[in-house]
């Protein structure tokens, strides 16, 4: 019997492809250009973004990065390529990396699959997102599928769907987890990407659910399919469930916010500077949204938030590590790409 030709194509956001102002500006530009990052029309976007945001922001971004970067590069990078090498020793089919935004874009990683596996007939992209938004599932799996379009390639590409509610992903995430909650410690936040209300508006597929109606994440709805909200609380209550955490030592709070608009409530940044006089002297803070730590988690969690906590009076903030390259996540994805059904 015939076996399928395939290939497997992990999918991240991305990275400068260095420290220098120059490198932080353009990569700026491409992810901030991007109409499900900031979903205003073009002029708007092009004015607000080159005009006003990346002037600003490229300089300090560049020191930020700066502060995490490793000799090996940036760590969203190098813990990429490691899981893309752990993945490799776990399956037979050829494995490519792609990234929204920077290099190796997705047509890159497709031509090392065809190189590697001539005749290629299906391609099986894994966003490394857990969980919907526009501004991350969405914008990685359009792009993805626009490289295959315009590249007139003749394989088959397959999707994984996001994972938040995966018993393989939850199992790795408390796994990994776990090591930490053996420690002291008074409260864990699961911090997860802020995104604007108007995202959760805008994904809400029968138009009258999300942040309409009173516990809506808690209330079934179709919406959830696309709701970034209601999956992530979904994570963190499986995660408080599974790891036995007491419902009065645990929260969550939404980060990374940008612009004066409206965004997912609570802000990890605001909470950080309150929960030390609320008696929270020890925290760990855990970022399931992100699968491989980076910016996000070791510059804002790790560098400014804990500065920020300790300065309010915190005496001690640890970031649990993200999935990166745990044996668990790893076996996760070879089993979800070795199966008929994703």
């Amino acid at each position: 019997m015939a076996t399928t030709k395939r290939g497997i194509v992990l999918m991240n956001l991305g990275s400068p492809d260095s420290t220098r102002v120059k490198d932080v500006r353009r990569y700026l530009n491409e992810f901030l250009m991007d109409e499900r990052v900031i979903d205003m029309p073009y002029l708007s976007r092009l004015l607000l973004v080159k005009g006003i945001i990346v002037p600003f922001r490229a300089p300090k971004s560049a020191h930020a990065y700066a502060s995490i970067w490793t000799k090996e590069g940036s760590p969203l990078m190098v813990l990429s390529r490691q899981l893309q090498e752990a993945l490799q020793q776990q399956v037979t089919e050829p494995v490519a990396l792609a990234m929204r935004y920077g290099s190796p874009a997705p047509w890159t990683a497709y031509d090392e699959l065809l190189e590697k596996e001539p005749g290629l007939e299906e391609v099986v992209l894994v966003p490394l997102y857990p969980h919907y938004a526009l501004s991350s599932y969405e914008t990685a799996v359009e792009y993805a599928k626009e490289a295959h379009a315009k590249g007139k390639y003749t394989f088959k590409l397959t999707i994984v769907p996001p994972f938040y509610d995966n018993a393989l992903y939850l199992d790795s995430l408390a796994d990994s987890m776990k090591p930490y909650l053996q420690q002291p410690y008074d409260h864990i936040v699961f911090s997860y990407h802020g995104i604007p209300e108007r995202h959760v508006h805008k994904t809400d597929v029968t138009g009258q659910h999300c942040l309409k109606v009173n516990n809506c994440c808690e209330i079934n709805s179709e919406a959830h399919k696309y709701c970034y909200r209601h999956q992530c609380l979904y994570t963190t209550k499986k995660m408080a469930e599974m790891l036995q955490i007491p419902e009065q030592k645990y929260s969550y709070a939404f980060q990374s916010r940008l612009g004066r608009d409206e965004w997912l409530k609570p802000y990890t940044a605001q909470r950080l500077t309150e929960f030390p006089a609320e008696g929270v002297k020890k925290l760990l803070i855990a970022c399931p949204a992100f699968v491989s730590d980076c910016l996000e988690t070791l510059e804002e969690i790790a560098g400014q938030g804990k500065e920020s906590f300790i300065a309010a009076g915190g005496e001690s903030l640890t970031l649990i590590p993200c999935l990166n390259v745990h044996p668990m996540w790893v076996k996760a994805i070879a089993a979800w790409v070795g199966s008929e059904k994703y």
